[in-house]
């Protein structure tokens, strides 16, 4: 019979277990009441600081698995059965005295030995031995151990617990998942294992009990932060385990489907109800039937999970001697609430100074207004107001304001000193007492600034800037970043009004879309079109989809978003204004810093300082550290400046050149740390800008998947200016080649295969063969990976006959190879032999090793589908080899993988798992995660063959919540094998649901698998 698969969370296989050191739990936090009912036992109070160093001598002690102590880092020994019998019960006894009979009665019930009373003495004076001193203590007859609550396992899982339902009630449902998980992780297989005793047992229920409720809690809110695919394998395996536990079914019935699978959840009901019955003789309680009816009904609240409800917008409060705040102000909860409680405790401070920052355009004058309006009853002293015009050529003088705000302030003209110093000296004094609020709009830097700062308790500053005030001691600085898409669309229907957006709302988002989420360009955009009734949204969108244009529409009167950018770029020195030109040219969502170094072919360090004083001016955002992001509309205005300024024009053509050396550089040599000794970096276009070098693997791997989405969109850049140019085309073409991880990884999918068409289409209008052979080739392992086995095969037909013409060995290699996979999934078993004979023999006089070891692999599984086991294992176990001897471990999964389904046909089902457990252990290390998924549904096949239903069951959810190579095919295969396993546990409802499933999808496919599932659902009907 299967055991209980411990599989918390997604990228964890079922067979492994929670592995624990033998170092004692970790000191945690608090001693808290159960989160859900706990048992009984105590284990006293008193918390450490969670990080705190153990004292050496103090003793720790693990309940929830087999009972153990340690003393320092020393684990100590617990002796035989009865005297660790005795000391779980005082263990769990928390620090309260247990009598002789009492201890008799625990360990060995009604049947004592005639010498009890000698034995326990004898056990209690072991212990006192190894304990620290003054631990186990006699006292009225009897014995006690005196030990805090985070020296005890169970102690430290009921704090985790407590600490976590105080999180759920403050609505930090994450954290209270975290805590949970925490605390499940210190169980370590059956709690009190191998103690004897009543005791015990009654323990050991409990304590199993407590577990899976407090699993039930952290699935709970596993659904309510809606990770309910994740959750559907950890429950299909805890309810084929727990049949008879109705809350495990409601939550497996809500996580199905919120996952879009209604009918299994329905299909669970309907075994639940049945199980009941026949085991029980009732019907399920009302809250599983209530939620078949909500399923029934598509109830849609309870399609999704549940969200914090938003923050309440302080009251608008009008201004005194502020300018007028905007009537239509919108969003900005989180800055307003922020910006808001700092001013209203200025009260018991010296001075409060908030220093709001951001690009122009983004409303920082307004945040400001608004905010001080709502402030304005904590200053009842009065509110001061200047533009410091610094972006103008002349910002303001600090001692001309402190001139007006004197005056203001009922300072006579007589008595203002003319010396900025002096006036700046009585405007503080002047001040002094009194609860004045000021606001400084545009100021240029920190320098003009500080004069105007009151320095007396109960006044406050705001400042809005373009810079960022780094340099102003003591200010709370606060970076404002666009609006979001709702407040964006909120704002745009406050000016347009409701009636028009709501007839055209994806219209109205692709407007804020293209305004960037910028409130000013929002603003322009709302306007013209509030003041053109015979305008639709449509039209509006239509003329800022051009993005050539979309700056020259964003302007409405004395309003443009471009005038408000020249305004920051006018105020850069001329190597900064090269940087702002040359790196906005770079598609792509953010630049790195090593890939802005070889836009404008500068050293980093020279490079990091030009970006960062971007930065400060706030015309290019840092994303992370050694990462920098333009706002959409400031990167058309970069490019526009590079067109108008950046001379000569070659210059412009060059910046994206080095940067798609840098990423074919260093892609190179990311494959080839990853694949030493594969021939792929020897057949690549040569580079004149150098990349990065990486010692090994998983920081070169790091590097890929950071760099994915700028790489990829450098290859889309490169299909587009590649025009006339085959050098920029080949270079492209072999850049994707050399990331074909992000592929197989399936987290790029979609952006790799935007690209790789790209490039085939550019390649074959260029009449370029072996540019297309080779865009072709990346093609076809993009469709592969999808399931789409035709287009595959179409793509790798035309990638040989290109490789022909061209005479490229690289296509000539690996396209037969890919016919050969397309082939084995298609059933063309004889088909799949040749090509990947052919591929074998291209691989062989390339020399490329690993290339012949990838074919090898491919045609063991030929040979298992022919039936030709013993070959097929000995094929496999020659390309495992290959790949041991040059050191290749992700290649290496791929070889144990094709061994292990060898294995599985040929009944070594032992050997099969332990080989698919190591490659999925592998690809997990790699970040393959589709390959992890398809690693899963052999493992489930294996499990099923091994009659293991409830692991077959848990591997094949966690190939359906990883996906896996194969797209819609792949999932019904798996759909086939998890209906097999589920008709094994008796969930019948569940698994003709399944196979109905996998049905539909063969039939679209004309998949040959159709007729196995269609016999499968006949046997059904029929039984």
């Amino acid at each position: 019979m299967d055991g209980i698969p411990a599989i918390p969370h997604q990228r964890n296989h079922p067979e492994a277990a929670r592995r624990h050191s033998a170092a004692a739990p970790d000191a945690t936090t608090g001693a808290r009441p159960d989160l859900t009912a706990a048992p009984a036992a105590d284990t006293g109070t008193g918390t450490p600081a969670p990080d705190a160093t153990p004292d050496p001598a103090s003793c720790r002690f693990a309940v929830l698995g087999p009972i153990r102590a340690w003393r320092g880092g020393e684990a100590l020994p617990s002796g035989t059965p009865q005297q660790r019998a005795l000391l779980a019960a005082l263990l769990l006894r928390g620090g309260r005295t247990a009598t002789a009979p009492e201890l008799i009665d625990a360990i060995w019930g009604e049947d004592p030995p005639q010498q009890a009373l000698a034995t326990i003495r004898t056990y209690a004076s072991r212990l006192r031995k190894v304990l620290a001193p003054g631990m186990l203590v006699t006292e009225s007859g009897g014995y006690a151990i005196h030990t805090p609550a985070h020296a005890l396992d169970l102690g430290v899982a009921r704090g985790l617990a407590a600490e976590a339902e105080q999180a759920r009630a403050a609505g930090d449902r994450i954290l209270a998942r975290t805590l949970l998980d925490r605390a499940l992780d210190l169980w370590d297989g059956e709690p009190l294992a191998g103690v004897p005793g009543p005791h015990a047992d009654t323990e050991r229920t409990r304590l199993q009990e407590w577990r899976l409720q407090l699993l039930e809690t952290r699935l709970d809110l596993d659904l309510e932060v809606g990770h309910h695919a994740e959750a559907v394998s950890e429950l299909t395996a805890l309810t084929a385990a727990h049949p008879l536990r109705e809350r495990l079914r409601e939550l497996l019935m809500l996580a199905l489907y919120r996952s879009g699978r209604q009918a299994e959840a329905l299909a669970v009901y309907a075994d639940t109800r049945r199980l009941l019955a026949d085991e029980l003789g009732v019907d399920p309680r009302p809250e599983l039937a209530a939620l078949q009816q909500r399923i029934l009904r598509a109830d849609a609240e309870l399609a999704c999970a549940e969200d914090p409800a938003p923050a309440a917008a302080p009251a608008l409060v009008r201004p005194a001697q502020l300018p007028a705040t905007v009537a239509d102000f919108t969003g900005r909860a989180t800055f307003v609430n922020e910006l808001g409680e700092i001013l209203s405790g200025v009260g018991g401070q010296v001075m409060a100074v908030s220093a709001l920052a951001g690009i122009g355009g983004v409303g920082k004058t307004t945040l400001a207004v608004h905010v001080a309006h709502a402030a304005r009853p904590h200053f009842p002293d009065g509110q001061l107001y200047v533009d410091l015009q610094g972006t103008e050529p002349r910002p303001a003088e600090p001692v001309a304001v402190l001139g007006s705000f004197l005056r203001a302030l009922g300072t006579p003209d007589t008595a203002i000193p003319d010396s900025a110093a002096e006036r700046a000296a009585l405007y503080r004094s002047t001040l002094d007492g009194r609860r004045v609020l000021v606001l400084l709009d545009n100021a240029r830097d920190a320098a003009q600034v500080r004069p105007l700062l009151p320095g007396t308790a109960g006044c406050a500053a705001l400042v809005t800037s373009r810079v960022r005030m780094a340099g102003l001691a003591g200010a709370h600085l606060v970076d404002l970043d666009v609006m979001s898409p709702e407040e964006a669309l909120q704002l745009f229907t406050r000016i347009v009004g409701a009636e028009r957006v709501g007839a055209e709302r994806q219209a109205a988002l692709d407007v804020v879309g293209a305004c960037g989420f910028l409130p000013l360009a929002i603003r322009i955009a709302a306007s013209r079109l509030a003041a053109r009734r015979t305008w639709t949204v449509s039209v509006l969108a239509a003329k800022l989809a051009d993005e050539r244009r979309r700056l020259d529409e964003l302007q409405a009167g004395d309003l443009a978003v471009k005038a408000t950018f020249e305004l920051g770029y006018g105020q850069l020195e001329p190597e900064q204004q090269r940087a702002f030109r040359l790196l906005g040219l770079a598609d792509g969502p953010d630049i790195s810093l090593a890939a802005a170094a070889a836009v404008l072919d500068l050293p980093e360090y020279d490079t990091e300082d030009l970006l960062e004083a971007l930065v400060d001016c706030s015309l290019l955002e840092s994303a992370a550290p050694g990462r920098y992001r333009f706002h959409d509309l400031v990167r058309l205005y970069a490019r526009a400046c590079a067109e108008r300024d950046e001379q000569p024009p070659s210059g412009r053509d060059a910046a994206l050149d080095r940067l798609l050396d840098f990423y074919l550089a260093t892609a190179s040599a990311v494959y080839a740390v990853e694949r030493p000794g594969d021939r792929l970096p020897a057949h690549l276009s040569a580079t004149h800008y150098p990349g990065l070098r990486f010692a090994e693997p998983r920081a070169a791997l790091d590097w890929l998947y950071a760099e994915a989405d700028p790489l990829l969109a450098c290859v889309r850049q490169a299909s587009v200016r590649s025009t006339g140019r085959a050098d920029v085309l080949r270079r492209a073409v072999d850049l994707l080649w050399a990331a074909k991880d992000l592929a197989e990884s399936g987290a790029n999918s979609k952006q790799y295969e935007s690209a790789a068409v790209a490039l085939r289409d550019a390649a074959h209008a260029a009449k370029d063969p072996h540019a297309e052979g080779r865009a072709r080739t990346t093609l076809t392992n993009v469709h592969l990976v999808a399931g789409r086995f035709g287009e595959a095969d179409e793509e790798a037909r035309q990638a040989m006959d290109l490789a022909r013409e061209a005479g490229d060995p690289l296509p000539s290699c690996w396209a037969p190879n890919d016919r050969g996979i397309i082939a084995l999934y298609q059933g063309r078993h004889a088909d799949g032999e040749r090509y990947l004979l052919e591929a074998i023999e291209n691989f062989r006089a390339d020399g490329n090793h690993i290339g012949e070891a990838s074919a090898l692999c491919n045609l063991s599984r030929i040979h298992v589908e022919l039936g030709r086991l013993t070959s097929a294992i000995d094929l496999a176990e020659q390309g495992i080899a290959i790949y041991d001897r040059m050191g290749l471990t992700l290649r290496l999964a791929n070889g144990r993988y094709a061994l292990g389904i060898a294995l599985t046909e040929a009944g070594r089902l032992g050997e099969a798992q332990d080989q698919l457990t190591e490659a999925l252990s592998l690809f997990h290390d790699n970040r393959q995660p589709l390959w992890e998924g398809v690693t899963h549904f052999r493992l489930a096949v294996a499990h099923l063959a091994a009659h293991r239903p409830t692991l077959a069951a848990a591997h094949a959810e966690q190939a359906i919540a990883l996906r896996g190579i194969g797209g819609e095919w792949r999932r019904a295969t798996v759909l086939t094998v998890l209906g097999k396993a589920l008709r094994r546990l008796g969930q019948r409802d569940r698994a003709r649901v399944c196979w109905r499933d996998a049905e539909v999808v063969f039939k679209q496919l004309k998949s040959a698998e159709l007729a196995e599932v269609q016999a499968l659902l006949a046997a059904e009907i029929a039984a």
